[in-house]
């Protein structure tokens, strides 16, 4: 039987490979545009990495999607950042006992949410 801390473990894996299946393979493009991700052991929160426009040597951490897992319903919840700075959940799949399924969501990006 699996239990929540496996599915977390198992979750950190997951965002992890998507994320570095998303950073630019050239060094010197990651230095303009990178990608990456915090995790507290039951939220994820990925985000560009790339210097601030009117000041090269600040670099800015932006935030442009959320997957937070609920362990009393065992779902995960995928939230996309609008322009306001305020998280919304996602509406085409808000919610997932499949994190990959939302990983998958977040790479497609039908609705520009997440990659513009």
């Amino acid at each position: 039987m699996i239990d929540n801390k496996d599915i977390i473990s198992m979750a950190e894996v997951q965002i992890r490979s998507f994320v570095e299946s998303k950073r630019p393979q050239d060094i010197e493009v990651r230095k303009k545009l990178d990608f990456g991700y915090s995790w507290d052991g039951q939220t994820a929160l990925l985000f560009e990495i790339r210097p601030q426009w009117n000041n090269p040597a600040h670099i800015l951490h932006i935030e442009f999607a959320k997957i937070k897992y609920i362990k009393s319903s065992k779902q995960w919840k995928l939230y996309w950042r609008r322009a306001s700075g305020k998280w919304e959940a996602y509406e085409p799949i808000p919610s997932s006992d499949n994190l990959q399924e939302l990983i998958t969501e977040i790479s497609h990006d039908g609705y520009g949410c997440f990659f513009g």
